[in-house]
């Protein structure tokens, strides 16, 4: 046996040698010799990560890395409670993260395929029917329409073999296949020789020789690429990492500041030192956000998977929400993967429209941008007909849904047969089939013969030039024929041509039927690829939202070209490049053009995945669409990859970090949106996270810097960070979108999550928070009160800031009045939970011991709540002060 062999340009009798089979296969007996050596007919399955693992792939946080390390140094100074706080919230995390995970692999699994493909095959001079994942090299495969190619086939002889390879090739239109050996440069999708793995029979039959099977085969190569492409990061991992970075230098920074300013300027010892230290780093660090983000992204997820998006990987539920560019597959992603009649130019003249898209017969008949009565229409039953009987595939009403097999070309024939009021059935009834002439490429046409009272009537589906060449026709309409022939296919439409006659010599089913001749032409019909009707509506809410769409075909430039104007994805100024054009592109020009390009056309998979690379290093945030084999490697490269699951293959499923069940390009625009408000909620907890925590920092500083205790204890400070505000952050995640957010320009690709806004709206509430937290207790240690009595009433007055600050984080800029506190019904229960829990543990015994605290006097309650008010007022001032500085600024 040879590896690494050009099977498509080898000679039928070269590669039986190079097999060492025969004209008619092997037998049983070799090929359990053969199964031994090269193995099974079938792809490695992606091995599913175990619940442990899932478990231990949620601390894969850098925020997480510093809540373990807090932990342990908790430990280390037998701070136990700390400790155990801590240990609790990661705990509570990666449960979440879990199930979520365990989830979606479940409904991932549930997607998969679970029929075995059958195939048949020539061994012992007999035709067995055997699971497919048992064939060889040498082995004799027959194929027929609707059979499934299961492995790659160098075909031997056929009879009008055609085969669509979309989910290989992107092309949409099935291919004409033919025996012949094709030049060794030829790409794939125009090796007419071979059959590939995976792709399927609309049209003839065939036989063809195994000659690489399993992992060896284009499909096996592409999951191979899949398995070694890197696996991009999703934005949100990226602006954590950068995040979490940011924090711990200001943190160390700070601590190592405040620790030396401690022994120079004030003498204190190691233990207070360290004390201060461990207070300060505790204010700091958010230790509610890794409950909050998951819950937040968790949300999103069950809200996603209620409308056909099944999420992988929690982080790439943020990701679809700030990609800022869409690398979309145009076959069955855009269209509708079934061809479909648009365009009819009859004999008299008349250019008709026909809506509808797909393979279901909805639609009407539109002349001159009318609606058109084509019951009395003479031609269009001559359509009709000609058009449901000169053909071979099958569409009707079955369970209460629409089915069909066969070529895509006569099934869009009998869709058009059906919106014009004729069935298949009906129309044989009134004209039985006697003969018939079926299609082969090199023949370039159909005929089928029909009995009609005592005449024999011929109809002709075909080739135009073929189906003309056989009619009666003036050299006036011939010109106006081929003029309306040109402007079909200048559209990217495949055109075909119908005729009809009558044959005078008599015939029977016995008989073998003639060329047919003397026709009368009827019509041309243009079919296209045509978009999915929800399609048009997505691509405007994608430039709504300035995402740049691209599309990648393996289709032609003109029939890319054509469904992306008519989306509107090419507009002016746009570029289309082809394959080719990419391969002859330096990775600079590449990346300095790659948002001005629109459609990539007739590119191969690893084409594919140097677009995605060059869009990537541009500084684009990529999302990848995809349903076929040959998307996978870009899928798993991207930032986001989104598979379609109805019709989509397991390599493009598995490369994927989201996954379409209904197939929609529109539910990637809900994705979008989702993906959106959870960041913005996202936002909102750090905001409230950060900005309380600055707060105590600023009030620990302030009391180290003018020689006073701690105003508050580190159990307390983890208290506050983890409970109080540890609901009421988990509650706001809950939050729902702000108007217009789908509306609103992705982030800038450097943006980072602390923005001009946030750093301006962190230092007002924390100097608030702080100052005022620290007078106060600074006022109650100069009143004679002691620490213990100056802590908890400081202590509730942070509970207090943190209830209040709650309503100035639902929104950056609009007024905290302006939204009403019953439209979300889980913040309000949860800020009331938070409050009420803290008044409890005031008066449980147990945790006044823990938290060294105790009630307050109703006025000193008061006294704390006005206090408390402030931070609104400030807050609400900065608004305003936004607002007209943001309309001055633009």
């Amino acid at each position: 046996m040879q590896s690494y062999i050009n099977w498509h340009s080898e000679k039928i009798k070269n590669v039986i040698s190079l097999l060492d089979t025969t004209q008619r296969g092997l037998t049983t007996e070799e090929s359990l010799v053969r199964i031994q050596k090269v193995g099974k007919n079938e792809l490695p399955k992606e091995k599913l990560p175990s619940l442990f693992t899932l478990y231990l792939h949620q601390f894969k946080s850098p925020l997480i890395y510093l809540l373990a390390a807090a932990a342990i140094i908790s430990i280390i100074i037998k701070e136990y409670t700390d400790a155990y706080f801590i240990s609790g919230v990661l705990f509570i995390n990666s449960l979440i993260g879990v199930f979520q995970e365990w989830k979606a692999q479940k409904e991932g699994q549930a997607l998969q395929k679970l029929i075995s493909v059958r195939s048949r095959v020539q061994r012992d001079d007999e035709v067995l029917e055997i699971d497919a994942k048992n064939l060889v090299p040498g082995d004799l495969v027959l194929l027929e329409a609707g059979s499934r190619v299961p492995a790659d086939l160098r075909l031997k002889s056929l009879n009008g073999l055609e085969i669509d390879e979309s989910l290989l090739t992107g092309e949409s239109i099935s291919i004409l296949k033919s025996e012949l050996p094709v030049k060794e440069d030829t790409i794939l999708a125009n090796r007419t020789s071979m059959a590939y793995a995976g792709s399927m029979v609309t049209h003839g039959r065939a036989t063809g020789f195994v000659v690489e099977t399993g992992v060896h085969t284009e499909v096996g190569k592409l999951a191979g690429t899949v398995q070694k492409a890197k696996t991009g990061k999703a934005p949100l991992i990226i602006r954590m990492q950068s995040f979490v970075k940011s924090i711990m230098y200001i943190v160390t920074g700070f601590v190592l500041l405040l620790a030396l300013y401690s022994v120079v300027f004030k003498g204190s010892g190691l233990i207070d030192i360290f004390n201060f230290s461990v207070a300060l780093a505790v204010s700091a660090i958010p230790e509610g956000l890794p409950i909050a983000m998951t819950v937040a992204l968790a949300i999103a997820t069950t809200k996603m998977s209620k409308r056909n998006v099944i999420v992988k990987n929690l982080a790439a539920v943020e990701g679809l929400g700030s990609c800022t560019m869409i690398a979309t597959d145009k076959t069955g992603t855009l269209t509708c993967n079934e061809l479909t009649i648009r365009k009819l130019s009859d004999h008299l003249g008349r250019q008709f429209e026909v809506s509808g898209e797909g393979y279901v017969p909805t639609g009407k008949l539109f002349y001159k941008n009318d609606i058109f009565d084509h019951s009395n229409d003479e031609t269009l039953r001559k359509i009709a007909t000609v058009g449901a009987l000169c053909n071979e595939a099958y569409l009707n009403v079955k369970n209460s849904g629409w089915n069909w097999h066969g070529d895509p070309v006569d099934i869009a024939f009998l869709s058009l047969s059906h919106k014009i009021g004729f069935t298949k059935q009906a129309l044989l009834e009134k004209y039985p089939l006697i003969s018939q002439i079926p299609f082969e490429s090199e023949r370039g046409f159909a005929a089928t013969y029909h009995k009609s009272g005592n005449k024999t009537l011929v109809f002709v589906k075909g080739a135009p030039e073929r189906v003309l060449a056989m009619c009666k026709i003036d050299k006036k309409k011939l010109i106006e024929i081929q003029s309306n022939l040109e402007a079909m296919a200048s559209s990217a439409m495949k055109v075909m041509a119908l005729a009809e006659g009558v044959h005078s010599e008599a015939l029977d089913k016995t008989s073998i039927a003639p060329t047919p001749t003397s026709l009368e032409f009827i019509s041309l019909l243009g079919m296209i690829d045509p978009p999915r009707p929800e399609t048009y509506d997505a691509v405007k809410v994608c430039h709504q939202s300035g995402i740049h769409l691209a599309m990648l075909t393996g289709d032609h430039k003109l029939t890319g070209e054509a469904i992306a104007k008519e989306l509107g994805i090419l507009k002016e100024g746009s570029k289309v490049y082809t394959g080719e054009e990419i391969e002859s592109m330096n990775e600079d020009r590449l990346i300095s053009e790659i948002s001005q390009i629109s459609v990539f056309a007739r590119v191969s998979p690893i084409q594919k995945l140097k677009i995605v690379e060059a869009a990537k290093k541009a500084g684009q945030f990529v999302a990848v669409t995809g349903d076929g084999v040959n998307d996978g490697p870009a899928l798993k490269a991207a930032n986001v990859g989104v598979a379609m699951g109805k019709s989509g293959t397991d390599v493009a499923r598995e490369a994927s970090d989201l996954i379409i069940t209904d197939d929609k390009f529109s539910s990637i625009v809900f994705g979008i949106e989702e993906g959106r408000v959870a960041y913005d909620n996202i936002r909102k907890v750090i905001y409230l996270l950060i900005s309380t925590g600055a707060g105590e920092l600023v009030m620990v500083t302030l009391a180290i810097l003018f020689g006073l205790p701690i105003p508050l204890l580190p159990v307390q400070l983890l208290w506050l960070n983890l409970i109080t505000n540890g609901i009421q952050d988990v509650a706001l995640a809950f939050e729902k979108g702000e108007d217009g957010v789908i509306k609103r320009h992705p982030r800038k690709v450097k943006e980072k999550i602390f923005d001009r806004l946030m750093i301006e709206r962190t230092i007002v509430a924390a100097l608030v928070m702080g100052v005022l937290g620290f007078l106060c207790f600074s006022w109650l240690i100069n009143m004679g009160r002691s620490e213990y009595e100056a802590r908890n009433l400081t202590l509730l007055l942070m509970v207090l800031f943190e209830n209040i600050h709650i309503g100035n984080s639902r929104s950056e800029t609009r007024s905290a009045f302006a939204i009403s506190p019953l439209k979300s019904p889980i913040l309000l229960t949860g800020t009331i939970a938070a409050f009420s829990i803290h008044i409890f543990v005031m008066n449980w015994e147990f945790s006044k011991q823990a938290l060294s605290v105790a009630p307050v006097s109703f006025k000193e309650f008061i006294w704390l709540f006005g206090i408390a008010l402030i931070l609104m007022i400030a807050m609400e001032l900065h608004k305003i002060y936004w607002r007209k500085r943001f309309i001055i600024e633009n």
